[in-house]
C-alpha cells in the first residue's frame, strides 16, 4: 500500500449556496476506526436542502460543513484496535454513531439515539472528501460484485429496508407509494422483492411514473388526473415518499382497516391528519427515521440482484462540481447523482 498523503480535498459548504474546495489534513482514525477513501457518494435530498436554504429542520448550518452522508470506498488504514488484514476492503458506511450506552442503543434502536453523531449533519462533517473515517463495525465489507456506486447506495436502500419492516411488506401485499423519486422508486424495488403482489405508486410527473414501472410498481397514477383517496385501492399499506401534504392527507383513505401508514418523505414539520378515519379504521400510523441493523439485508438485496442501485445512477461529478451535483436533483430524469471525490 502506497503511502497515505497528509492532505486531502474536501467540498466545503460555508453558507447557502456557496461551496468552496479546501485543503485539509487527511483524518486520522481512532483506535475502534477505519479510514476509508471515499469512491463513490450519492446525493441525498438533505444535502440538496442544507445546500440551498442553509437548513433543514432544526439542524442550521453555521460553520463549514462537508456534506454526504450516502457513501462507499476502500479502507486504507486502521486504528489501534482494528485487525489491519481490513486494509483494502471494499466497504459501503454507515454514516452514524450512536452512543452504545443510551437507553434507545441498548434497545437496538441506536438510529433513535438523540446524541447520535450522523455524516454530513451539522458539527459533523460527511463524505464529499477523499478521505473520511468511521468505527469499524459500520464499514459494511462488499461482495467484489457489487459496484462501489451501488455500496453507496446501500444507505438509501436501508432507508427503504426500515420502511418495510415498519410497513411489514410480505409475499401478497398490496402497498401504496406516493412520490417517485429515488426513495419511492428504491422502496418499491424492496417491495417487490420482498413479495408484494401489487406496488402503486404516484406522482405528478410523467417521466417519474414511467421511472416507477422500469423498478417494479406494478400501477402507476397521475394524482391530478385521479384523485388519491376516492379510488377505493384498500391497501395494507401506504408509504409517502413525497413529504407533499396533499399525498399524505389523500394516501390514508386508500387503506384498508387495520393497516399501515408510513412517513419518509421530508415535508413541513406539521399538516393535518384525517384523525377520524385513523380512528375509525384502528391505522397504525408511524414515521421513520434513518434506520438501525439494516446493512446486512441490503448487501444481500443487492449482492443477488432482487434489487439494482446501479441503474438509479443519471448522473456523475467531482468534487469541483459538487454543486452541479445537488442542483441536478431539480431534473424529473434525475434519479440518483453521484459524487466521485477521487476521480
Amino acid at each position: 500500500m502506497s503511502q497515505l498523503p497528509e492532505t486531502m480535498r474536501a467540498s466545503v459548504l460555508l453558507a447557502a449556496e456557496e461551496l468552496e474546495i479546501q485543503d485539509r489534513a487527511v483524518p486520522v482514525p481512532d483506535a475502534d476506526q477505519v479510514l476509508v477513501r471515499i469512491e463513490a457518494v450519492g446525493v441525498c435530498g438533505s444535502d440538496v436542502h442544507f445546500y440551498h436554504e442553509g437548513k433543514l429542520g432544526d439542524w442550521i448550518v453555521e460553520e463549514p460543513l462537508v456534506l454526504g452522508h450516502e457513501s462507499a470506498g476502500v479502507i486504507v488504514a486502521v486504528g489501534a484496535d482494528v485487525d489491519p488484514a481490513r486494509v483494502g476492503e471494499r466497504v459501503s458506511i454507515e454514516p452514524q454513531r450512536p452512543d452504545p450506552t443510551s437507553r434507545e442503543s441498548l434497545s437496538g434502536n441506536y438510529n433513535l439515539d438523540p446524541h447520535m453523531e450522523f455524516y454530513a449533519v451539522p458539527g459533523v462533517d460527511g463524505a464529499f472528501a477523499q478521505y473520511a473515517t468511521i468505527q469499524s463495525h459500520f464499514a459494511h465489507t462488499v461482495p467484489d460484485h457489487v459496484s462501489l456506486e451501488a455500496a453507496a447506495l446501500l444507505e438509501p436502500l436501508s432507508v427503504a429496508i426500515a420502511t418495510a419492516r415498519k410497513a411489514g411488506f410480505t409475499v401478497g401485499s398490496r402497498v401504496l407509494i406516493t412520490g417517485a423519486g429515488p426513495i419511492g422508486i428504491i422502496t418499491a424495488q424492496v417491495a417487490k422483492a420482498y413479495g408484494a403482489s401489487e406496488i402503486i405508486v404516484t406522482d405528478v410527473d410523467a417521466r417519474r411514473r414511467e421511472q416507477a414501472e422500469r423498478f417494479g410498481a406494478t400501477k402507476t397514477i397521475d394524482p391530478i388526473a385521479e384523485p388519491v383517496g376516492t379510488l377505493g385501492l384498500d391497501v395494507d399499506s401506504f408509504i409517502d415518499a413525497s413529504g407533499a401534504a396533499a399525498a399524505v392527507r389523500s394516501g390514508f383513505g386508500e387503506v384498508r382497516p387495520g393497516g399501515t401508514v408510513v412517513l419518509v418523505g421530508m415535508g413541513a414539520s406539521e399538516i393535518p391528519l384525517p384523525v377520524t378515519t385513523i380512528q375509525n379504521n384502528e391505522l397504525i400510523v408511524t414515521g421513520i427515521f434513518r434506520y438501525n441493523n439494516t446493512w446486512p439485508t441490503a448487501i444481500e438485496l443487492v449482492a443477488s440482484g432482487k434489487v439494482d442501485l446501479d441503474a438509479l445512477v443519471t448522473g456523475r461529478f467531482d468534487l469541483d462540481h459538487v454543486a452541479d451535483a445537488l442542483n441536478s436533483t431539480r431534473n424529473p430524469d434525475t434519479l440518483k447523482s453521484v459524487v466521485t471525490p477521487n476521480a
